[in-house]
């Protein structure tokens, strides 16, 4: 058989042309002796035929010829199945057709069911990313909602709208706001930090730092909370509270945190109390600056700067002073109380003795070291202002009462010496 669209000749077994690919278009020849079986099934063509009866059919099978009109006669087996796979080879290129046609549209129809599903699940699947994100916005919304709330009554939020308050001069407000904080957290330094720049705002020093005293004396050990109060101290230039308040600290973690700002007090090398000579004191302070006051007055870093050990001179001397380190924090003040009490000497010793005498005679007097003698010759009383000792003196003829007295370098007068002296010559 050829193709009837482009003449190649196609196998009887195969429904596509080998060349061209197209579908065989088949039609089936006549053949009559279709016509003859059907007419031999039915039992009889125009009266020509009778009907084969049961015995007939036996006998054809045994193989006996049977006898009928002269018009018609019986086939035999090998005619009938002749004819019938001629039929069915006929039959079989539309069936072939058939099943090919029904084979297309099934496939088409599988595609298209197929190109449904997809487009079905695409739609499904659009619907259900577009719920999702809808979902998702929602949440994200009530989220939002949920930690602007939270966020308002946090302590942070709290701190926040303070602050805000603060800025406008509401001081209600921004009181009642760090209130808040605090009470949600009262271990954070910023709430007392708020709180006290209400009161600062006011010119209010004191209330401020009543602010961070309160919150210390519950919580000592809170070294974040003693930072704000040094800060606070530094930003109001009270720098010697710092070390007022360090001072009370006993919590050795606390005193380690703010080590940077602890100022050391002076060490001096002499106990305070009397001593009966002159002394000197020394100053001491690890790396430290030293201010120092003789007279009473409290030191600061206007005052006499430590670089030589101190004279104390007879007398009662008050030494007080302070320590400042880097962060120009001055240490809290010492102070000590220093007498010097030097014993006067006796009376000066005078020769000769009081008495008569006949020859020249020289006048001494014993003058011990630290002091200066003055003397009189007409029984006045001796002082710094009398003639000045200074060697042995010519005894005057006639009488003579004679005066000495001595005087420490810090003005000390001891008693008098009077000698009666009476020189009158030999000869």
């Amino acid at each position: 058989m050829r193709c009837t669209h482009c003449g190649a000749i196609i196998p009887d077994d195969m429904l596509y042309c080998p060349e061209c690919n197209m579908e065989v278009q088949i039609v089936p020849d006549y053949n009559p002796l279709e016509d003859v079986l059907a007419r031999e099934v039915k039992g009889s063509v125009e009266d020509a035929t009778r009907q084969i009866k049961t015995d007939d059919i036996r006998r054809y099978r045994r193989g006996e010829a049977l006898e009928y009109n002269n018009s018609t006669r019986v086939l035999s087996q090998n005619e009938l199945d002749e004819i019938r796979a001629r039929r069915n080879a006929a039959s079989q290129g539309p069936r072939n057709r058939q099943t090919t046609g029904a084979m297309r549209q099934g496939r088409a129809e599988a595609e298209e069911k197929r190109r449904q599903q997809i487009a079905r699940k695409k739609r499904l699947a659009k619907k259900r990313r577009k719920r999702a994100l809808i979902i998702l916005l929602v949440f994200a919304v009530l989220a939002g909602m949920s930690g602007f709330f939270l966020y308002q009554n946090s302590y942070a939020g709290q701190m926040s709208k303070g602050n805000q308050a603060l800025r406008s001069g509401d001081y209600t407000a921004a009181e009642n706001y760090f209130n808040s904080a605090i009470s949600k957290n009262e271990k954070k330094p910023e709430g007392y930090t708020g709180l006290s720049k209400v009161y600062i705002q006011q010119d209010d020093l004191d209330g401020a730092e009543a602010v961070f005293l309160t919150a210390i004396s519950s919580q000592p050990s809170n070294v974040e909370l003693y930072r704000a109060v040094i800060s606070f101290y530094v930003d109001t230039d009270q720098l010697l509270k710092v070390s007022e308040l360090l001072d009370d600290c006993e919590d050795d973690e606390v005193l380690k945190g703010v080590q940077a700002y602890v100022s050391n007090a002076p060490e001096f090398s002499l106990e305070e109390g009397t001593y009966s000579e002159v002394q000197e004191v020394s100053l001491s302070s690890s790396g430290e600056t030293i201010y120092y006051t003789t007279d009473g007055s409290e030191p600061d870093t206007s005052s006499e700067k430590y670089t030589e050990p101190i004279l104390l001179q007879e007398g009662e001397t008050t030494v007080m002073a302070i320590s400042v380190n880097k962060r120009e924090i001055p240490s809290l003040t010492v102070s000590k109380v220093y007498t010097i009490n030097i014993p006067v000497a006796d009376a000066p010793a005078v020769t000769p003795s009081t008495g008569q005498y006949d020859a020249a005679t020289q006048i001494t007097i014993n003058v011990p070291e630290g002091y200066t003698a003055y003397y009189t010759l007409d029984g006045s009383e001796p002082s710094d202002t009398s003639a000045k000792y200074e060697g042995p003196i010519d005894m005057p003829e006639g009488q003579t009462m004679f005066s000495a007295v001595l005087v420490s370098k810090q003005g000390k007068y001891t008693q008098v010496t009077k000698r009666n002296y009476v020189l009158e010559p030999a000869g």
